[in-house]
């Protein structure tokens, strides 16, 4: 398979920015993370944002994958549309979560993220399995999240 680079590196920037964008907006309450209680496994704050970068990486690069297999076929479109509402509910997480502080809104939020990127898995999975491989880390990170998530919300 001949990689179209153009494309893959469009694919990758589009959650990369995405993700930076939300990092932006949200800063100032990410600041104050640092004062709320956490649960045991919190990992330290440096970690975010490495982790989050590897992983928008490695969506973009799903992305890239699955949509190589013929965008016009109704699989790959409606894999990509899962792909592109979860990224929508991935932006408004940390902006409910950081910025507005509801942290059980966010859960919800958090949840119906995870359910998209499951869909968004397995749907690509059918299409090309590394891609469907690549969205694993993201799944299980969401998971911890999820799991981090619920506990500020119950300590808080």
């Amino acid at each position: 398979m001949k990689i179209n680079k153009s494309q893959l590196a469009i694919s990758i920037m589009v959650p990369v920015l995405t993700g930076l964008l939300a990092g932006i907006l949200t800063r100032n309450g990410a600041a104050a993370f640092g004062n709320l209680n956490k649960p045991p496994l919190s990992p330290p704050a440096w970690l975010f944002p490495v982790v989050w970068t590897v992983l928008y990486v490695l969506m973009g690069i799903a992305s890239y994958l699955a949509s190589e297999h013929g965008a016009e076929q109704q699989n790959v479109q409606t894999a990509l549309l899962t792909y592109y509402a979860q990224l929508v509910f991935n932006f408004a997480w940390p902006v409910l979560f950081f910025n507005f502080q509801w942290y059980f809104v966010a859960f919800i939020c958090l949840v119906v993220m995870w359910i998209l990127i499951l869909s968004t898995l397995v749907r690509f999975w059918r299409i090309n399995r590394t891609a469907g491989i690549l969205m694993l880390p993201y799944l299980l990170w969401t998971t911890f999240a999820g799991y981090l998530n619920l506990a500020v919300y119950f300590l808080n």
